[in-house]
């Protein structure tokens, strides 16, 4: 019989990692299931393993991490790394695998921690060799210490110009930056000043990073429009337009970026709702101030709940967890008040920028409801041109486009084409994008082999004997 945790944790991230130590600080027993060999996330991948040559690279809000990465360690949660859940069902049976066995965790309350995905950036030319997202770029750089020569960035949005000054302390500046964002949108961005001027931290950090890029002479193209990435068999040049005049930049690798989306393939398994976010032109799931969904017992903090970044994940965790103690009569609701007031102004204080920033760096139109002939779904090789047939056709939503070319049912199942099938669907018919809706999430949410199913049996048998 499997053991039942008081809380499961899907993500050790820094809003799993928070959430973690302070639940088992309450009191609560914890299991974090984390994909990922160490814990960090996305933002501080492998923090702990860094060296101080590379951690001057990825500068201090990078090493950083290593302090929730220790109080993951002292809090002595049941951290198992390298875990890929792809099931979470009815009383939180959390099923994963892990070095090519099956494995199941049960738990009275679930915490979603699973941050954020790249948006996809398609526009003609993106699936070449040689051209992937900044932010697998910059797991190359924190990872492995690599960074690719001569490359070039292309999209937009705060991650390009942190990418682009690692890339420049690395050594290997980028060959030059082509960024969508137009004057009009900066002007429009105005109207959120005050908040901006609130983050003002944030912005120093930008004006800094900026400051690095130009000193490194690195060439940027701001409002470029018709952008493609050319080559016979692999990348070999970026054209596009910019002031009116063609340019084009010869270069073997492209980083594309134009934006970071939640991630909810989980929280939508688990029938949680959401709703379309406009300025950040994604959906995201709906909550409570606490991070409490409309699914009993469902929590969800960090990025997967609305982009905010690595600060605002930390103190959203902390809260969860605080909600999640009281609910247990681990805290007493006035002592989680109180613990709480210092966590709800510092959020505050991290997602004040937030609008000013979404709409100086609003997503690349052109890639959002791409030509007909770019391919969007990269698993069945589907083009926007299928989406807009299948609309004439009678198809009103994703789930349908299933039925008519497979859209979505690849290893993916959905995560990078699921935001694009339903703006092109929404544009086709006219609708909403909260009318169109989005792909049906089941299980498996990641891959799993028939080995590892039969493993996951054995194991079972032989814990019941």
């Amino acid at each position: 019989m499997l053991m039942k945790r008081d809380l499961a944790i899907i993500g050790a991230g820094p809003a799993g990692m928070a959430a973690a130590a302070l639940a088992a600080e309450l009191g609560l027993s914890v299991t974090v299931l984390d994909e990922q060999p160490r814990a960090g996330g996305q933002i501080y991948r492998d923090v702990d393993r860094a060296s101080p040559a590379r951690g001057t690279i990825l500068g201090a809000d990078y090493t950083d991490g290593r302090r929730l990465t220790e109080e993951l360690r002292r809090s002595g949660v049941d951290h198992i790394t390298s875990a890929v859940v792809w099931a979470i069902e009815d009383a939180f049976r959390i099923s994963y695998t892990r070095e090519g066995r099956g494995a199941q965790v049960e738990a009275d309350r679930v915490l979603l921690a699973t941050g954020a995905l790249e948006r996809p950036m398609p526009i003609p030319g993106w699936t070449l060799p040689g051209v992937m997202t900044a932010g697998a770029g910059q797991i190359l750089l924190k990872q492995s210490g690599v960074a690719a020569r001569g490359s070039v960035l292309v999209g937009a949005g705060p991650l390009l110009y942190l990418i682009a000054a690692q890339m420049v302390r690395a050594g290997t500046p980028p060959a030059a930056m082509i960024e969508t964002q137009t004057l009009g949108d900066m002007i429009r961005a105005l109207r959120h000043v005050g908040g901006a001027l609130r983050g003002w931290p944030y912005m120093a950090k930008g004006l800094k990073m900026l400051a690095e890029i130009k000193r490194a002479k690195v060439p940027r193209y701001t409002g470029a429009t018709q952008i493609a990435v050319e080559g016979e068999g692999k990348a070999e040049a970026v054209t596009f337009t910019h002031n009116g005049r063609k340019q084009r930049i010869p270069c073997e690798t492209v980083f594309l970026h134009h934006g970071v989306v939640p991630n909810t393939q989980a929280a939508r398994s688990l029938g949680v709702s959401h709703i379309w976010d406009a300025p950040q032109a994604a959906f995201a799931p709906v909550l409570d101030a606490w991070g409490e969904s409309d699914a009993a017992g469902v929590f969800i903090a960090g990025d997967g709940a609305g982009i905010g970044g690595a600060k605002a994940a930390e103190y959203a965790g902390q809260l969860a967890a605080l909600k999640i103690a009281a609910e247990t009569n681990r805290l007493s609701t006035q002592d989680r008040d109180r613990k709480a007031a210092p966590l709800r102004r510092a959020l505050a204080g991290e997602l004040a920028v937030r609008p000013f920033l979404d709409a100086a760096y609003p997503p690349f139109d052109a890639a959002l409801t791409p030509a007909d002939s770019t391919v969007i779904c990269r698993c069945e090789e589907v083009t926007a041109g299928d989406i807009r047939s299948y609309a004439k056709l009678g198809c009103l939503g994703p789930n349908q486009t299933k039925a008519f070319g497979r859209a979505g049912m690849g290893p993916c199942q959905g995560r990078y084409c699921g935001l694009t099938v339903t703006a092109l669907l929404a544009d086709a018919n006219g609708q909403s994008a909260d009318e169109t809706g989005y792909y049906r999430i089941r299980p498996p949410l990641k891959p799993v082999t028939l080995s590892e199913l039969a493993a996951m049996d054995e194991t079972t048998q032989d814990a019941a004997e």
